[in-house]
């Protein structure tokens, strides 16, 4: 058996230091090498290889999710005086004021935590480590060619965790998926899949349907072996059941919603009790007192609800909450359900109470919305200095979602009965999961209510009810032609609409969601409340590259026209480089 040297990646050390200039992290190749001779080398470089950068910052700020509290806005509490207000509160950086408005964020740099080219930079770093262990692995088949059993699911989990991170930076940087023929003008980003020798190595970007065709080819592929049992802590790796999920989104935004349900089943099973089981335990939150109990609650690998936790550096906690940009005013009432519906009584008693977080918002002050579900967890390198790294978990893949993912592909498919029963399970399920003395306080008083399918007609068939629209047309407008919600299916996608607005908020995929789906949004911005509009085929819609790879050499995410204003090249040819791994 042949050794096999890879570059190592101290996860803790990447963040610690500074990283240095573009310039000099271009143009040098990293010489800290260990050998990957062994099983258990292999495994261990995946263990430090998930990624570390969170781009649910980024994505919400990019969302229709936020609010510019120096723009006019109502208050976020219809209990307080409804007038128009705005507050001075300076951004947490100026990136953010440059991300709000939807322009590249040119002030940021690769070291700059929730940033862009964190982002780039941390997701390509996991991808080389997952390159090299593949690489690695193909030394070690016997005369036959074979790996042994744990081999293969050493190799799966690699193949699993190159195609989520190639997932994630194709969806941050690149156009929403559209079919197979539109993506094709879209440009995509560099699949890697070797291990990089060589300096200043270039990359073709391609376009999205390639990138997605190899997404599908390494997750396929890393299915076949995917295992729960070599892991210590499985909910920090890609387990069997984070590795269908996994399936079931890839398809979802591929809109091949046969296997979405295919996977999701896989998860959840087929009635609502098995589902029931898998949804998140609210009654852990009975008691929490503290928000540290509360984010611990959330993240907790015990819950049957987490099915892939990743440990991140982000400053989001701290910069979403009493800055110039956070979940608040009329938004934070589209978001949180702070309005009149059928599934409550009382606008004290929506589901803010449960989630464990508050909306801190009075007649002369709106900070916004405070979440434990992203709550931090600081972990002290010099206690007596009081300094150290600020830890956020990012809830990769969660049952709730991944039930809201199947009733979409349900109602896609005509299914009606399972989406109704998909959007029920979704919320009376979680009821179901309140302790007991929640349930006392609010459901037996009737203050809190189950979802019936007459409410399907009553509210969410009613376009002037928040979160819902008279048709979906702009579907088939803005992204695919073949993408069409037919009137039948109107009410259920406002529904689910407003189930995932509020499900993943403060997580980051509802910018995904509305690119993939071709809603328009605007941002308001300042006192004059200058309107930001992301149109249907914005270009803007694909976050820009970080600037250091631009001036490297790399095209930019955005051209200079909007895709439909005519076609690119099948196969882009234009060279492109990622940071040297």
């Amino acid at each position: 058996m042949k050794a096999y040297t890879y570059i190592k990646y101290t996860m803790a050390a990447a963040i610690a230091v500074t990283l240095a200039s573009c310039s000099d992290f271009l143009d040098q190749l990293p010489d800290e090498r260990t050998d990957l001779d062994t099983e258990d080398k292999v495994e261990q470089l995946l263990m430090t290889s998930y990624p570390v950068a969170n781009y649910s910052w980024l994505c919400e700020l990019s969302s229709d999710n936020l609010i510019d509290n120096q723009a006019p806005h109502m208050p976020s509490g219809p209990w307080d005086k409804q007038i128009l207000s705005h507050y001075n509160y300076s951004a947490y950086s100026r990136m953010d004021d440059e991300l709000y408005r939807f322009d590249p964020a040119e002030s940021a740099t690769y070291s700059d935590s929730d940033s862009p080219g964190e982002i780039w930079e941390y997701y390509y770093n996991s991808i080389a480590c997952a390159n090299a262990a593949l690489e690695a692995l193909e030394s070690f088949r016997d005369q036959e060619g074979h790996l042994t059993q744990r081999q293969e699911n050493i190799r799966s989990e690699a193949l699993l965790l190159r195609a989520y991170c190639h997932f994630i930076l194709v969806n941050v940087f690149s156009q929403a998926y559209k079919d197979e023929e539109a993506s094709k003008n879209d440009i995509g980003i560099p699949y890697v899949t070797e291990r990089e020798t060589e300096l200043r190595k270039e990359y073709d970007r391609g376009n999205v349907t390639d990138t997605y065709k190899k997404i599908g080819e390494d997750l396929e592929e890393g299915l076949k072996n995917v295992t729960d049992n070599y892991y210590q802590t499985p909910k920090y790796h890609f387990n069997t059941n984070a590795a269908h999920a996994f399936a079931a989104r890839y398809y979802l935004y591929k809109r091949n919603y046969e296997k979405v349900i295919e996977h999701a089943n896989y998860v959840l099973g087929t009635d609502s009790a098995s589902a029931g089981k898998m949804m998140m335990n609210y009654a852990a939150f009975a008691n929490c007192s503290s928000s540290d109990d509360y984010a611990n609650a959330w993240h907790s690998p015990d819950r049957n609800n987490n099915l892939l936790l990743l440990t991140t550096y982000s400053l989001y906690d701290r910069r979403s909450f009493g800055y110039r940009y956070s979940l608040a005013g009329d938004v934070s009432r589209e978001v949180l359900m702070i309005h009149s519906s059928p599934l409550w009584s009382n606008y004290y008693l929506s589901p803010i109470g449960i989630v464990g977080g508050f909306a801190w918002s009075s007649s002369s002050a709106d900070y916004g919305f405070f979440t434990t579900k992203v709550g931090e967890h600081f972990e002290y390198s010099n206690k007596l200095a009081g300094i150290g790294y600020v830890h956020t978990i990012v809830r990769a893949f969660t049952s709730n979602n991944l039930l809201l993912e199947r009733a979409e592909a349900n109602i896609m498919l005509g299914n009606i009965e399972a989406a109704q029963n998909d959007l029920r399970w979704y919320w009376n399920c979680s009821i179901d999961n309140f302790s007991d003395t929640d349930k006392q306080a609010y459901l037996d008083p009737g203050y809190i209510k189950y979802m019936t399918n007459d409410i399907f007609d009553s509210y969410y068939g009613q376009s002037d009810k928040i979160n819902c629209f008279d048709n979906w047309d702009f579907t088939q407008k803005n992204v695919s032609s073949s993408f069409v919600v037919s009137s039948d299916k109107v009410k259920y996608m406002n529904c689910l609409n407003d189930f995932r607005r509020f499900e993943n908020c403060n997580e980051g995929l509802r910018f995904f969601d509305l690119k993939r789906w071709g809603i328009e949004w605007t941002h308001h911005v300042g006192n004059e409340s200058t309107e930001y509009l992301m149109k249907g085929n914005d270009v803007r819609r694909a976050i820009e590259l970080p600037w250091e790879s631009l001036s490297a050499g790399m095209d930019s995410s955005r051209p200079t026209s909007n895709v439909t204003d005519g076609p690119k090249p099948e196969n882009d040819t234009r060279k492109f480089r990622i940071p040297e791994q």
